[in-house]
């Protein structure tokens, strides 16, 4: 795959294509284009950072490495991820390049999204119990850990997003038998599906006094099971697919 960027639909490729690379997060900050993701060096995968479509390594390549989420704040530019110590992925922060390790490598960890405000910098991610069956959703404020569920059922968040005093987080928690929808306001569980089908929040975004989350929702038809894109404003859902075939929102920006 090569990684590439659409821009009024006009394609930017970031990669010459010799090696498989991916790009999964975009910024913009004034007339500065940044761009995450990796590129396989045919061993192991680089996280990189793509500024104005030049390319910025923020791992060596002996281990493997990936972002998900790229944030700028004034002249610091933050990206997320994970990085392997050999044993275990370690969740990863890159602050101007600088790497910062958020879990001790003991168990696999993960961050999916970076938000910066003012001089607090928030992380969501999840981390594995030692055995690997059971993810726990996890908020990070400036390095203190805020565990969102409490690590009986799995649960992963995607994307957080703060307004004012107020931090969400979007993702998903199982009840033990299907995944459910979730939102996470000041740390408080909001359950946006009813937990009869596998439902998953992938993007938060708050314009004024609503809540915005898009992701899916399995639509458990028999015969002709198919994810519905859905967006939630305020809990109530509106489908954005009828179900035919499967689709899925994976974010959710307004202006």
């Amino acid at each position: 795959g090569i990684a590439t960027l659409w821009k009024n639909g006009a394609a930017q490729r970031l990669t010459d294509g010799t090696k498989n690379a991916s790009a999964q997060s975009v910024y913009v900050s004034g007339s500065d284009v940044y761009v995450a993701g990796s590129e396989n060096n045919g061993t192991n995968n680089i996280a990189t950072l793509w500024k104005n479509g030049t390319e910025q390594r923020l791992t060596d390549g002996t281990r493997n490495a990936s972002v998900r989420s790229v944030y700028v704040s004034g002249s610091d530019v933050y990206v997320a991820g994970y990085e392997s110590n050999s044993v275990k992925d370690v969740a990863t922060l890159w602050k101007n390049g600088t790497e910062q390790r958020l879990s001790n490598g003991t168990k696999n960890a993960y961050v999916s999204s970076v938000y910066v405000s003012g001089s607090d910098v928030y992380v969501a991610g999840y981390e594995y119990n030692e055995n690997g069956t059971i993810a726990t959703a996890t908020l990070l404020i400036n390095n203190t850990g805020q565990r969102l569920s409490d690590g009986v059922n799995i649960a992963y968040v995607q994307s957080v997003y703060v307004s004012g005093s107020d931090v969400y987080v979007a993702g998903y928690e199982s009840n033990g038998t299907k995944e459910v929808a979730t939102l996470w306001k000041n740390g408080a569980a909001q359950r946006l599906t009813d937990g009869t089908k596998n439902a998953r929040a992938c993007s938060v975004y708050l314009s004024g006094d609503d809540v915005y989350v898009a992701g899916h929702e399995y639509n458990g038809n028999t015969g002709n099971v198919a994810t519905v894109a859905t967006l939630w404003k305020n809990g109530t859902p509106q489908n954005l697919t009828v179900g035919t075939n499967s689709a899925y929102a994976y974010s959710v920006f307004v202006k």
